[in-house]
């Protein structure tokens, strides 16, 4: 059973930068499709980005509203998936999520959330203006 658990989340004021782990346990010698998503209160989870960490990795998506401000990254070794957060904006504000996906992912697929199989508890993160 594959078990994600975050961590590095906090309040920051508008401009500041947070960065996000997720350890993930479990793996059965297979590769992921990794994701962070977010979920403000009074809405839908929403992805944020996405990286594909099996051979020839290095793939990834970003949302629209965090291009250029965001970077997910994946150290195999350390099981270790990260999010940078940069010139964060009150509306970052959110419980952030890392998800893992049993199957490949690319610019020709990249999965919903209905693909993601397995799920972390969340961290909080706060930005004030």
């Amino acid at each position: 059973q594959v078990q994600l658990v975050e961590s590095g989340g906090g309040s920051v004021q508008a401009g500041g930068s947070l960065r996000l782990s997720c350890v993930v346990s479990g793996y059965t010698g297979r590769r992921y499709c990794m994701a962070w998503f977010r979920q403000a209160p009074g809405e839908e989870r929403e992805k944020v980005a996405i990286i594909w960490t099996g051979t020839g990795g290095g793939a990834t998506y970003y949302a629209d509203s965090v291009k250029g401000r965001f970077t997910i990254s994946q150290d195999n070794a350390k099981n270790t998936l990260s999010l940078q957060m940069n010139r964060l904006k009150p509306e970052d504000t959110a419980m952030y999520y890392c998800a893992a996906a049993p199957r490949y992912c690319s610019a020709d697929y990249w999965p919903t959330r209905a693909d993601f199989a397995y799920w972390g508890q969340g961290t909080q993160v706060t930005v004030s203006s």
